[in-house]
């Protein structure tokens, strides 16, 4: 059986599995990558004929090239979730799945700094302007620190999904969760709804999200990570810090944990799957943090 041709089933399953678009992308471009590579280097186009040998090779060919661990593993999984397709359809034998043997890459632990709370404050007044787009960049910022919901999801954000005092979020693998809306965020929200009713009022709406462009089309993660990118610059930001709709994210997670919530209840906000994903967090949190921590759950204080 051709390697092409279950190639393209596969990228109808995703679709029929309504991954998003961008995890199709992924899928699409890293195993279409590693099929090039065995015709390249081992003259193979056939199923029948990929062995795990062939795999280790071609990871270890990314290794070579000066790929980082995370994202050789990253690759490794969407090569997993093609072979395990072919053992869906029958293509080839659970236990002959030749990628089931080999692990993944033990990923060097890094520690991610952060924002703190002087610049998180100075880049939302970044935008102090009262026009439209600055009214909208400030609220994106508020938001992100607020929720800390990821780039995508605020993307997408409908102004159904945008409640009295909740926020329904259509995270990844379409699961379903609700944030809080501080009173702080939902007195700067009302003030954006205000502004984008009258900015847009004489104007034809095709899009119906929460943050618009200023030609009203849904904004790009891309034009997100420049706003944040912007902010960053004119604040002024220690130049060690990524400014990014991530790095917020992580300043949203570990502002949570300082505050005394539990890793589980910060889990389901985050969207995380497991709370193994979410402890990463934990350890940017230096001893001093800790300390203050371990201060407000005192055993005997809390008798």
């Amino acid at each position: 059986m051709y390697l092409d041709d279950v190639y393209k089933e596969f990228l109808y399953d995703l679709e029929i599995k309504n991954y998003s678009p961008r995890t199709i992308k992924g899928y699409k471009n890293n195993n279409k990558a590693f099929l090039s590579y065995l015709k390249n280097e081992f003259d193979i186009e056939e199923l029948e004929d990929v062995t795990t040998k062939h795999i280790k090779s071609y990871l270890m060919n990314l290794k070579k090239k000066g790929l980082t661990e995370l994202y050789i593993n990253t690759i490794h999984k969407c090569m997993r979730s093609f072979f395990r397709f072919l053992v869906e359809e029958g293509y080839i034998a659970e236990k002959r799945n030749p990628i089931l043997s080999l692990k993944f890459m033990r990923e060097p632990k890094v520690i991610i700094k952060t924002f703190t709370d002087d610049e998180i404050k100075r880049m939302i007044n970044v935008f102090n302007n009262n026009n439209y787009l600055s009214i909208r960049n400030r609220l994106i910022l508020m938001t992100f620190c607020d929720i800390g919901i990821r780039n995508l999801e605020l993307c997408t954000l409908t102004q159904l999904n945008v409640m009295d005092t909740v926020v329904k979020i259509d995270g990844k693998g379409n699961k379903e969760r609700y944030l809080p809306i501080s009173p702080i965020l939902k007195k700067y929200m009302i003030k954006y709804e205000r502004m984008k009713h009258e900015y847009f009022k004489d104007k034809i709406m095709i899009d119906n999200n929460y943050f618009l462009s200023r030609n009203g089309k849904t904004l790009t993660v891309t034009a997100i990570e420049k706003i944040i990118k912007e902010a960053g610059k004119k604040a002024k930001v220690r130049e060690s810090i990524r400014c990014s709709p991530h790095t917020i994210r992580h300043y949203y997670a570990q502002k949570q944990l300082k505050l005394g919530l539990d890793v589980y209840s910060l889990s389901r906000l985050l969207g995380h799957e497991s709370t193994v994903i979410t402890t990463r967090y934990l350890q940017s949190l230096n001893d001093e943090n800790i300390v203050e921590l371990a201060k407000s759950t005192s055993p005997l204080s809390n008798l």
